[in-house]
């Protein structure tokens, strides 16, 4: 199970970082036509718009996976295991609960735009595939939010990649 999550979470992780890098290349090229030659790429606004909000939740659903969210340790440390296993089921509980509803309305929002023809203003260009990103992000969140809490045996148990507070 370990293995699959693995690989999943790597799948987001380089879908988040393709986003981010597609978002930057087009914001800068826009920023550069628009300031070197009185020229912006058409829509690069609403484009890049959608592209930070798929590539937020992209990295939420990373977030999820690693755990590397806020920790208040003022809290946290003076409780021992019992305790911190309850802190820590209290944490992840309402960070499912967030990102479930965050999911379940940006499902609405994907269906409203779809059925209601939402375009860009420039071109034209229908937006629901760019909300279905942002949406898919919010999905792959709720998967990665609600397996991991499981698989830690204990409450000391932290990632790896996860740092220390400074």
């Amino acid at each position: 199970m370990n293995r699959y999550l693995e690989r999943f979470t790597e799948m987001v992780d380089t879908i988040a970082g393709l986003l981010l890098g597609l978002c930057t290349i087009l914001i800068v090229i826009s920023t550069i036509g628009r300031y070197a030659f009185s020229w912006a790429i058409p829509d690069s606004f609403d484009i890049s718009r959608y592209l930070i909000g798929a590539c937020m939740m992209w990295g939420f659903a990373s977030l999820g996976y690693r755990g590397g969210h806020i920790a208040v340790d003022l809290l946290y440390e003076p409780l021992g295991p019992r305790g911190r296993r309850m802190l820590d089921f209290i944490a992840w509980g309402s960070l499912l609960a967030f990102t479930a509803m965050l999911a379940y309305q940006m499902f609405f929002r994907l269906a409203s735009a779809y059925n209601s023809h939402e375009a860009t203003f420039d071109l034209r260009i229908p937006v629901w595939p760019l909300i279905g990103l942002i949406w898919l992000g919010c999905a792959s969140a709720v998967v990665t939010t609600a397996v991991v809490p499981f698989l830690r045996s204990k409450a000391e148990e932290t990632n790896p990649l996860e740092g220390h507070g400074v």
